[in-house]
């Protein structure tokens, strides 16, 4: 069982809680299964997989209130794909197609236009390849590979297909996300015997624990300035979403309750995070403003 599936398995359970937010704005109410979120760069639409009549599928919806969630259509449809991630001009989105051969799958890791079409293979099948992330100058791409034994983070080169072993490490090294500038590389680590937050220089080096707490803290991402970096955590007992500055430090909880909350995500401009919660019972996106983050 890959990392995707093992560590939805573990969130999706317990008990669901509704309780009023008056400061959560609804995008989708479909009720299906909703995971890997992502803002577009033009902060109009908001890219997610979602398991939907059976199908796991990449959808995008616009980051409006009641909005009407579009597959994106790519070959094979009636295979998995998942976990995407749009390129900084907006035009391309990297994402996980799993060809369903053998008992846990063939990963490998589809880039496809914004639109849906000219899809084609990035990089071939070796092992479990996830978790795709495009630098933001768009020369290099990370991901995460067993094709060494366990989970590692990798950077390819675009331009050459020349790749580099970023992490080291006999734990499982996983979500990576970029800083906006490029320099670091943010992702969960399981190295200390529990998943924890840290980052590293692009090249893998000058690594930094950045949480260190017993529970589980995954799915870092940082904002759009660098400065501040939001990620999951049961910590408090249930699924909350957090944000810290980039050093670990001022950690808050910004959703702070008994739900599961997962999957932030920024808006280019900073000013709301969108992530997906069984808020109302079932799994949909929500938007919350920086401003009501930060009210006392």
């Amino acid at each position: 069982m890959h990392f995707f599936v093992a560590i939805i398995c573990s969130i999706v359970g317990g008990a669901v809680y509704q309780p009023q937010d008056a400061f959560l704005l609804k995008v989708t109410n479909d009720g299906s299964f909703k995971s890997h979120l992502v803002w577009s760069p033009d902060g109009k639409k908001l890219l997610f997989t979602r398991i939907h009549q059976g199908k796991m599928e990449l959808c995008t919806v616009k980051a409006e209130k009641n909005s009407e969630v579009v597959a994106l259509v790519v070959p094979s449809p009636n295979t998995p794909h998942f976990d995407g991630h749009w390129s900084s001009d907006g035009k391309s989105i990297v994402y996980v197609h799993d060809i369903l051969q053998g008992t846990d799958g063939k990963l490998q890791i589809n880039e496809v236009l914004a639109d849906g079409t000219g899809a084609k293979v990035l990089i071939p099948h070796k092992a479990f390849e996830e978790s795709p992330r495009y630098s933001p100058d768009g020369k290099h791409l990370a991901w995460v590979s067993t094709r060494d034994g366990n989970q590692e983070i990798y950077s390819m080169e675009l331009a050459n297909q020349k790749v580099q072993r970023l992490t080291q490490d006999q734990g499982f090294d996983n979500n990576p996300n970029w800083k906006p500038d490029g320099s670091r590389i943010v992702y969960s680590s399981s190295r200390f015997g529990n998943f924890e937050i840290c980052s590293m220089k692009k090249d893998g080096t000058a690594v930094l624990r950045l949480t260190n707490d017993s529970s589980m803290d995954v799915w870092p991402v940082y904002s759009p300035d660098g400065k501040t970096i939001a990620f999951t955590s049961n910590r408090t007992g249930s699924y909350n979403i957090f944000v810290m500055n980039e050093d670990g430090s001022g950690v808050r909880n910004i959703t702070n309750n008994k739900l599961i909350n997962n999957f932030a995500a920024w808006s280019p401009n900073g000013k709301s995070i969108a992530f997906i919660s069984n808020h109302q019972g079932s799994y949909e996106v929500y938007i919350k403003s920086i401003s009501q983050i930060n009210a006392p």
